[in-house]
């Protein structure tokens, strides 16, 4: 049991209650995309759009609503469900019908391992269990967005922290020092603020939840350390340096296109739409998007098609 008591931010965060009755604006109808190559593929397909709450996981479904709807789908978006299970559950109920998930939030938070003695190969060791639950992965992307502690770079310098483990000994040694503000799933996820404390042997003096958003901007003030994503452009924007996850105990997280495998079976085009878009999603991709929204303001959906349109994945 903590010593201090956790304080709470509640900011943002949509449930999937209030996200079923608004549609972005833009989303809707295909017309089949004109000169596109997947022109017609998908007429008549009506689909629900779904994401978790964060800007990564909403650009990742706006990229493949404007795919689908390019090859004549229908899209409705219910983008910005709050928290993985949620989300999941949705897919299962077929409320949405498609999102991006990742890996380790597979194997351990949907298919209920462990973060020890994770296969070598996880994406193909998660596919292969979740569709025993009618759930389909598509061919993952080059990317991996996986959690990771961050400090301010003059925080980390002036106490040489360049290691998980340089940050729990200087936790042990300095309880007055170790704050950290994280959201409401890490903190409550055996793959993050718990298993992370155990593995390396420390315990932060007080866990200040905030909303996920927040936390960039309150590391430095609030809290000495901060959760982040390690493909957040607000890592740099924000002066912060990722501590090292040096015994490895954070699971893979690569990005994949989930959905429920009739809908797969039914439209089996999805996933050659998608084959070619996922190949191009590298790190520094999605670093790039996410901070066009996170850093430069602009609408998910707009960052969305000027990058589809500038590969020329989708018709113009």
């Amino acid at each position: 049991m903590r010593n201090a008591t956790s304080r709470k931010t509640t900011l943002g965060g949509i449930g999937l209650t209030a996200v079923a009755a608004l549609l972005l604006t833009g989303c809707g109808g295909g017309d089949g995309g004109g000169d596109s190559a997947n022109a017609g593929t998908l007429d008549g397909a009506e689909l629900t759009a779904g994401s978790k709450e964060f800007t990564e996981s909403v650009v990742l479904s706006q990229i493949t609503a404007l795919a689908l709807e390019d090859a004549g789908a229908s899209i409705e978006d219910q983008t910005g469900i709050s928290g993985s299970a949620t989300v999941r559950e949705a897919l299962e109920t077929d409320e949405i019908d498609f999102y991006w998930d990742y890996t380790g939030t597979g194997w351990v938070n949907i298919l209920g391992n462990t973060t020890e003695d994770v296969p070598e190969d996880l994406f193909a060791a998660v596919s292969e269990a979740d569709a025993e639950n009618g759930i389909a992965w598509l061919d993952p992307a080059p990317f991996e967005n996986t959690y990771r502690i961050a400090v301010k770079q003059d925080f980390a310098d002036e106490n040489s922290l360049v290691t998980q483990s340089d940050a729990a000994e200087f936790i042990n040694a300095n309880p007055d020092q170790s704050r950290v503000c994280a959201a409401s799933e890490f903190i409550n996820r055996d793959d993050g603020l718990p298993g992370l404390e155990e593995a390396y042997g420390f315990e932060f003096s007080e866990v200040v939840e905030l909303e996920l958003n927040l936390i960039y901007t309150q590391v430095g003030d609030t809290c000495e350390f901060g959760e982040v994503f390690s493909t957040d452009a607000r890592i740099a924007s924000n002066d912060m340096v990722v501590l090292e996850d040096d015994q490895e105990f954070f699971v893979e997280y690569q990005g994949a296109m989930t959905l429920r495998q009739e809908t797969l079976d039914e439209y089996p085009a999805i996933a050659e739409i998608m084959a070619p878009i996922s190949e191009k999603l590298t790190n520094e991709t999605m670093m790039e998007l996410n901070g066009k929204v996170d850093t430069d303001g602009e609408n998910p959906r707009d960052v969305a098609e000027e990058w589809l349109q500038d590969q020329g994945l989708i018709g113009g």
